[in-house]
């Protein structure tokens, strides 16, 4: 069942992600936030505030700042986020989809538009891209001496369609509609991820050359430092050689 998941290879890694760890506690302050404001402050009954604890502890977030961003959620003049989504293509027909919690879509609207139009990119209409990406449930898990062959059965059992280890990283891959089993399991087993949710993985990804993708990775890094936005997915394949390139 291992080898074949995208994620760990569209997944970019290198050192400037850990310089980038407040602009994290933002966006998971973020989602506490809209999930506590949706669903209330119970995480118990609440199961997308329960995701995004989890999430905020996989990131080392402290308890106090997830605490202050649950009441934060129940104030009087608490901000109200919403969710929009923009889909475009950067240089190179690289397709990129991009998902926003703003409390001003006239800036995030106008910023998205300038990071395109300044990169060489161009949005498009939404849907344009819903035949690259497919949502996707991603756990990422760190293997803390777990037996691997029984977690892979259990995954498999709970519907996982993927179960792959890179050195001391578990990735685990479903189909949208067995997030919910999968993440369940997990729990079950005593196991939390390091970080869970729905993701928008390609169904095929573009290769380019090495100055032609770095350009591509220029919007993306333009995009993903924007407060407004939460996740940028795109469809660039990322080769050992741009991978050596990003260090």
């Amino acid at each position: 069942m291992s080898g074949h998941s995208k994620w760990s290879t569209i997944k970019r890694k290198k050192g400037a992600i850990d310089a980038k760890r407040g602009k994290k506690f933002t966006k998971i302050i973020k989602e506490i936030i809209i999930a506590a404001k949706e669903g209330g402050p119970d995480r118990e009954s609440n199961a997308r505030l329960r995701l995004a604890i989890q999430n905020a502890k996989g990131a080392n977030m402290p308890k106090d700042n997830i605490d202050r961003a649950i009441k934060k959620a129940s104030a009087a003049d608490a901000e109200s986020f919403a969710e929009t989504t923009f889909e475009g293509y950067a240089p190179c027909g690289v397709a990129v989809f991009v998902e926003c919690l703003t409390d001003n879509n006239n800036r995030t609207v106008a910023s998205v538009r300038a990071a395109f139009n300044k990169h060489g990119g161009n949005l498009g209409t939404n849907g344009s891209l819903s035949f690259i990406f497919d949502r996707k449930g991603i756990f990422s898990i760190k293997n803390e001496g777990f037996n691997l062959e029984d977690i892979e059965l259990e995954m498999i059992d709970a519907g996982a369609e993927d179960f792959e280890v890179d050195g001391d990283m578990i990735t685990v891959t479903s189909a949208m509609e067995d997030f919910g089993s999968v993440n369940k399991k997990l729990n079950e087993l005593g196991i939390e991820p390091e970080e869970a949710g729905l993701k928008r993985i390609p169904n095929d990804t573009k290769k380019l050359d090495l100055e032609s993708a770095k350009k591509v990775l220029r919007l993306v890094d333009i995009l993903e430092d924007d407060d407004d936005i939460q996740f940028v997915y795109h469809n660039l394949e990322m080769t050992d050689e741009l991978a050596a390139e990003l260090g």
